[in-house]
């Protein structure tokens, strides 16, 4: 009998499955009902996104904050994998230049899964003509793009799971 070996090329490709729960309390949705093309289209990266039933943002896993937007707005978390999860705050947010969201983080902090990232005003949003809906995405710089799994429905943030992510 013959036993395949392994190249080392191989063995450094071996498959990581992530799970990441819930950032935000609501209900889960597919991306393509997010009212803009881009996070739609799925040109962001694969995800999922949530229509809030709070307004705050927690930390899906531990990580590192990647980059925040200056308007707090949105913020990628960067896993220990490499992973990037883009965590995005309602839709055209950005036109609202910060007002409603309060940060707790900075580019650079380390965080814990479960730690409060952002506050922000529900009301504040849709008062000014913005979608709510909240798009997480796992964004992918691999020349293979990672398998994601989208788990649908009510969801509590720190607790239940939205997103599988297999990677090599």
């Amino acid at each position: 009998m013959f036993s395949r070996w392994k190249s080392k090329k191989e063995e450094q490709h071996t498959v990581q499955m992530i799970e990441i729960t819930a950032p935000i309390s609501g209900q889960t949705v597919p991306l393509g009902s997010v009212p803009d093309d881009t996070f739609a289209g799925g040109h962001m990266g694969s995800g999922i996104a949530i229509e809030p039933a709070e307004g705050k943002l927690f930390a899906p896993f531990d990580g590192r904050i990647a980059h925040i937007v200056k308007s707090s707005h949105a913020l990628i978390i960067e896993h220990a994998s490499g992973l990037q999860l883009l965590l995005h705050i309602g839709i055209d947010t950005v036109s609202l230049k910060g007002s409603g969201f309060q940060s707790h983080v900075a580019s650079g902090d380390s965080v814990r899964a479960g730690q409060l990232l952002i506050e922000f005003d529900l009301e504040k949003i849709r008062a000014a003509g913005c979608a709510t809906i909240s798009p997480v995405i796992v964004t992918s710089m691999e020349e293979k793009a990672p398998v994601v799994e989208c788990l649908h429905g009510q969801v509590a943030a720190g607790k239940d799971l939205i997103l599988k992510v297999a990677s090599q």
